[in-house]
């Protein structure tokens, strides 16, 4: 792949974060309000986002063998951003819950491996310049940040039911752009039951484990933190300047990643990132100054920009060629799916028991227990760190 073709494919998967995490900044903070101003209960929301993980997971891990075993990736990857984004529209034409929840797990189908596939994509585009993956994903964040803020205006303004029609747009443009995404084929040197096979092994076991753990760890941060703050007393604007610096501190990590992988090993990110994780936590189980819980948050940059990144090289890493795609697919499905879900599911029922300070510092916990076990592992295999 010669230069020019190599900047025209980063532009080109920068434009896929950009237009998918755009989309994700409007769906994420506001499609469950507009659920609610349909007027469904929280029991009718809390079903539509369960079976949304639930189908997501499953069927991510489906597609991405798919992929592997017939080397389609991309005509997979068109199929689902297309067919995600028809399917978006019936959205448009009904307030039924029964008709939405059946038009959510035909829509998540298609939309659950898209992200997982991007970061396939990325990989091999990038080749050996793996570890400035950063400054592609950044404008992931930038998008988010972006569209979060403008759509908070849009919608004092008008309406929640504005954002299924710009949903459907950015949707639409990402497919379209999907196109122009180049089919690189791998040299197989195995078949790709030998290659998925490979993704059984200890250590990738044992990294799975421990990202399940860290993203688990993150439930009562994205679930209750701003729930959190609000109960410390502060106003929505210190609350939104919150999630914001994070972001913020996010972005500088991710631009500057080559510069950090080329300083210190992947192991060493990994397990710097779930010692500081564990740190975070524990000042927000106790702190209620805000000058400590923006310090908390600049923190962000390490427990889910360095984390993240980290755990996309260390998975294509760990992924022989025949399953480069399925390692990216079991990767996020275990931690972003499976993970999450635990943390939501888990701080949710705790709540109701627990104050929030409290289960801080569970998640404090669960993050040394993830960082430690995997420091034990690579002690014990003699990895280099």
């Amino acid at each position: 792949m010669d230069k020019n073709n190599k900047g025209a494919f980063k532009f080109i998967i920068s434009s896929q974060y950009f237009l998918y995490f755009g989309v994700l900044g409007i769906f994420l903070p506001y499609f469950n309000l507009y659920c609610y101003h349909l007027g469904f209960s929280g029991f009718q929301i809390g079903v539509l986002s369960a079976l949304r993980s639930a189908v997501m997971v499953l069927f991510s891990l489906i597609w991405g063998g798919l992929a592997d075993r017939f080397q389609i990736r991309k005509p997979i990857y068109i199929l689902c951003t297309f067919t995600s984004t028809l399917i978006w529209i019936f959205y448009l034409f009904t307030d039924n819950f029964y008709l939405m929840l059946i038009i959510t797990v035909c829509y998540t189908i298609f939309y659950g491996p898209v992200i997982s596939f991007m970061e396939a994509f990325s990989m091999d585009i990038l080749g050996r310049e793996k570890k400035s993956y950063g400054r592609v994903r950044a404008w992931g964040t930038i998008a988010f940040i972006m569209i979060v803020t403008v759509f908070g205006k849009i919608i004092d303004l008008y309406s929640v039911k504005i954002i299924l029609l710009p949903i459907f747009i950015g949707s639409l443009a990402q497919a379209l752009f999907a196109l122009r995404i180049p089919n690189i084929t791998m040299v197989r040197k195995n078949s790709f039951i030998a290659g998925a096979k490979s993704l059984f092994k200890k250590r990738v076991v044992i990294f799975l484990i421990c990202a399940f753990l860290m993203l688990m760890s993150h439930g009562t941060y994205y679930g209750f933190f701003s729930i959190h703050l609000e109960t410390l007393g502060y106003g929505k604007v210190f609350i939104g300047m919150s999630w914001a610096l994070a972001s913020v501190a996010e972005i500088v990590v991710m631009i500057s990643s080559d510069k950090i992988f080329r300083r210190f090993s992947i192991q060493n990110v990994l397990l710097f990132s779930f010692m500081v994780a564990a740190l975070r936590w524990f000042l927000l189980c106790w702190a209620e100054s805000p000058a400590v819980i923006l310090i908390s948050q600049i923190l962000h940059a390490v427990t889910y920009g360095t984390f993240h990144i980290a755990s996309i090289l260390y998975i294509d890493l760990l992924s022989p060629d025949e399953a480069k795609t399925t390692g990216q697919v079991i990767n996020n499905a275990v931690s972003y799916g499976l993970g999450m879900m635990a943390g939501f599911f888990f701080n949710g029922y705790l709540y109701e028991h627990l104050s929030s300070f409290v289960l801080f510092a569970i998640s404090s916990l669960i993050a040394l227990g993830g960082g430690v076990l995997l420091s034990a592992f690579y002690h014990k295999s003699g990895v280099q760190k």
